[in-house]
């Protein structure tokens, strides 16, 4: 959160009323002209600063509402038809930690990742808390509904994303948002989520967690016309 939007205005707002109470004593004590001055610039600052703390709500408010973070970077290779080798990348847990990849075989038209989403309410979002996932697993489905019933399936679990902190102390917010929540309303779901791109050679997607849930982003041109074209089985 900028907590610069905040004690800025207050700093200046609290100026504010110190000149404008100051102001108004002189003004009472029979010094009219500098303390209608002192009065109208404590006033002014008063006002300055309830103008820049709403503007500073609105901006962190838009900020905060359209808060993203990467969650996995998936790189596709055809091996045959239908049958494609996908390479996903997980971000760094730590920022002295390293970045996590793992090869997966997939069949079928278009790859999918899903994951848990503990989804805050958008007040908890203003607040600073973001949207929590873990990563559930990665799998291929097939345009045709009658080769999802037949075809060869492909499920791989996935681990990854905001897991529970291993020392004991610390705040867990999975676990809180499913102890207290009939106490403190903050969250808003808990529930599965899911993103799908189509299954192309040379693709490459990123993957994000919104304060909504997951969404995925072709990144390359391979995987710009494979998502362009209507979501076409591959040959």
């Amino acid at each position: 959160m900028v907590w610069w939007w905040w004690i800025i205005p207050a700093i200046v707002g609290v100026a504010g009323v110190i000149f404008l109470l100051s102001g108004l004593g002189a003004f009472f004590r029979g010094r009219f002209l500098s303390g209608g001055l002192g009065a109208i610039g404590g006033g002014g600052l008063a006002a300055a600063a309830v103008i820049a703390a709403l503007l500073g709500m609105n901006v962190q408010t838009y900020a905060r509402l359209t808060y993203e973070r990467p969650v996995a970077t998936i790189r596709v290779k055809q091996l045959g038809p239908q049958y494609f080798e996908t390479t996903v990348t997980q971000p760094a847990a730590s920022e002295t930690g390293e970045p996590v990849s793992a090869t997966y075989p997939l069949h079928g038209d278009e790859w999918r990742i899903e994951a848990q989403v503990l989804r805050w309410k958008p007040w908890a979002n203003v607040l600073g808390l973001d949207t929590q996932y873990r990563l559930d697993r990665l799998s291929g489905r097939y345009q045709s509904i009658q080769q999802e019933r037949e075809g060869i399936r492909s499920v791989h679990a996935l681990s990854g994303g905001d897991q529970p902190d291993a020392l004991s102390w610390r705040v867990n917010a999975w676990d809180m948002a499913r102890k207290y929540r009939r106490y403190v309303d903050a969250v808003d779901t808990l529930y599965g989520g899911g993103a799908y791109m189509p299954m192309a050679d040379g693709a490459e997607y990123e993957v994000w967690i919104t304060q909504s849930g997951l969404i995925a982003r072709p990144t390359n041109e391979a995987a710009r016309q494979a998502s362009s074209e209507g979501w076409t089985e591959v040959n």
